[in-house]
């Protein structure tokens, strides 16, 4: 099994803030989602999206799977996407993080590649930014045990297991400021991202 080569958008969230389902969001007629697969294809063979959904990815290019542990957050997520992975660690990001950072997640990928962890998230001061980041498959036994017991944060997984913390410093010099980790959770956050990308277009 290589170790790099699948990618995993979850897509299942709740959008109650956005007041519609975030995975559908379309910029200029185009799904955002298929903008941020098309970006993705310059650095994995292999992309996968787990959404509660699957009826309207018909057609689509990727894999798509539903959390096989059900109405347990982004963790049974990233449970379903490890275990339908064809590579040993994959890239996890969300439906509603746009900025897909091709030069940061090949920097990710060359800091692991030679190590025995079980995931890489970055460090923001206190705060650890546990999507645009790689999980092994090596932690699938992990999940389940947290969500049998109803711990559902992905926090209570990196602790858990053998994680690689990539530093501030580190992050900033690909995303000075910070936008490869940007949620679109609200319409006015959209209204912002679509105002950056006329600017820098």
């Amino acid at each position: 099994m290589k170790k790099f080569g699948t990618a995993v958008i979850l897509a299942g969230g709740k959008s109650s803030r956005m007041g519609f389902d975030k995975q559908f969001m379309k910029i200029k007629g185009k799904r955002l989602l298929k903008i941020m697969v098309d970006k993705l294809r310059r650095e994995f063979v292999d992309i996968i999206i787990v959404t509660n959904k699957p009826e309207q990815y018909e057609g689509s290019s990727c894999r798509i799977f539903c959390d096989e542990i059900k109405q347990r957050g982004p963790l049974s997520g990233i449970h379903a996407g490890l275990k339908e992975s064809i590579s040993r660690y994959a890239y996890f990001t969300a439906c509603d993080m746009p900025n897909i950072n091709i030069g940061y997640i090949r920097y990710m990928e060359e800091k692991i590649r030679n190590l025995k962890v079980d995931a890489c998230v970055t460090r923001l001061g206190d705060r650890l930014e546990h999507f645009n980041a790689f999980y092994s498959r090596n932690v699938i036994d992990d999940i389940e045990e947290l969500l049998s017991k109803d711990c559902r944060s992905v926090s209570s997984l990196t602790r858990r297991v053998n994680t690689f913390y990539v530093e501030e410093k580190e992050a900033r010099r690909y995303s000075p400021g910070w936008d490869m980790f940007m949620n679109v959770n609200t319409r006015e956050d959209l209204d912002r991202y679509i105002d950056s990308l006329i600017k820098f277009t």
